[in-house]
């Protein structure tokens, strides 16, 4: 017989899965905490961190206790350290539209053969990097220190009605650095994106052994959409039947 609250148990993952949308969630939870000025040391204050766990639950309906959310935005940094590196190439180009990193299939070979961390982000891209971008330019990217209680105590207590001019300078010279990236991205993108042309799918898509006739003529319908081109040949190869399949079905 099941004992305690079913109800709990159904809320309380111990060990969450972090989908995409929760993923969403959480850094858009963090970047509103750091627009309104609530971080300490150049990191988030324990009071944001309370408040982003209480609406994080009340949002998605899931328990998440503090360590898992820090723990989960610790990974974010890491993601957001590799991805920046990354795009520091030459050849590797973000589409803000799907969050991927769009490269040559030999450019993305050499890359994670000398950074290995990288392959998550070549099959999953960083769909939250705009966030982070903006996170980063005042949290710094090493790990939060522990304040000493009297600090703690201090950051806790002083009300902060609106960011300081040092946090709205940071936030700021971010937003307009990211407008001229995205200004170079989106020349960048642009060429690029004549490299993934209809024919040049459905060359690929041809190529392919064990395309059931359905995912066939559904994946046509879905190259009709630029992005799906290229994600669909931005995927290593032994990669594409299967996400056709998960797209068309």
């Amino acid at each position: 017989m099941a004992t305690g609250n079913s109800s709990d148990q159904q809320q309380y993952q111990p060990h969450p899965v972090w989908t995409a949308l929760l993923t969403k969630l959480l850094a858009n939870l963090i970047l509103d905490q750091v627009r309104k000025g609530n971080t300490a040391n150049n990191s988030l204050s324990n009071k944001a961190w309370n408040f982003i766990t209480n609406e994080f639950y009340t949002r998605s309906g899931i328990k998440r206790d503090k360590e898992h959310l820090k723990n989960r935005f610790a990974a974010l940094r890491r993601e957001f350290s590799v991805v920046k590196l990354i795009l520091a190439r030459d050849n590797f180009v973000f589409d803000e539209s799907t969050g991927c990193i769009i490269a040559a299939d030999d450019s993305w070979d050499q890359y994670v053969k000398d950074c290995p961390d990288a392959e998550a982000v070549r099959r999953g891209g960083c769909p939250v990097y705009k966030q982070l971008f903006e996170i980063f330019a005042v949290v710094h990217l090493e790990e939060e220190p522990v304040l000493p209680q009297r600090s703690y105590e201090y950051a806790v207590k002083t009300p902060k009605s609106r960011p300081s001019r040092g946090v709205e300078a940071s936030i700021a010279s971010a937003i307009v650095e990211m407008a001229a990236a995205s200004r170079l991205r989106t020349n960048a993108l642009t060429q690029m994106r004549s490299r993934f042309t209809l024919a040049e799918c459905i060359r690929e898509l041809d190529g392919i052994h064990g395309v059931a006739e359905s995912v066939y003529f559904a994946a046509l319908e879905n190259f009709n959409n630029p992005s799906a081109r290229e994600t669909f040949l931005s995927l290593r190869s032994d990669m594409r039947l299967a996400w056709l399949q998960w797209k068309c079905t």
